[in-house]
């Protein structure tokens, strides 16, 4: 589904930046309603973002992302 003046989503699994909540990176799981649906890629709890202010990562971003990951996974976090 894609919403009139906003670019079709990403593929699942994408990682992008939510501007709104002071640019925080989440996975890109899917889309809904006129929402997308975003999940830190260290674990925790999906939240909806207005695809009008998300944007993909950028490297250093992806970096960050991922050595959040990492270290959650070393906790033992659930991912």
């Amino acid at each position: 589904m894609t919403v009139p003046g906003i670019a079709s989503p990403p593929p699942v699994g994408a990682l992008m930046v939510d501007t709104r909540h002071d640019d925080r990176a989440g996975e890109f799981r899917g889309v809904s309603g006129p929402y997308w649906s975003l999940r830190p890629l260290g674990g925790g709890l999906e939240w909806e973002a207005d695809p009008g202010t998300v944007r993909s990562a950028t490297p250093i971003e992806r970096l960050r992302a991922e050595n959040a990951r990492c270290n959650a996974r070393s906790r033992g976090d659930v991912l």
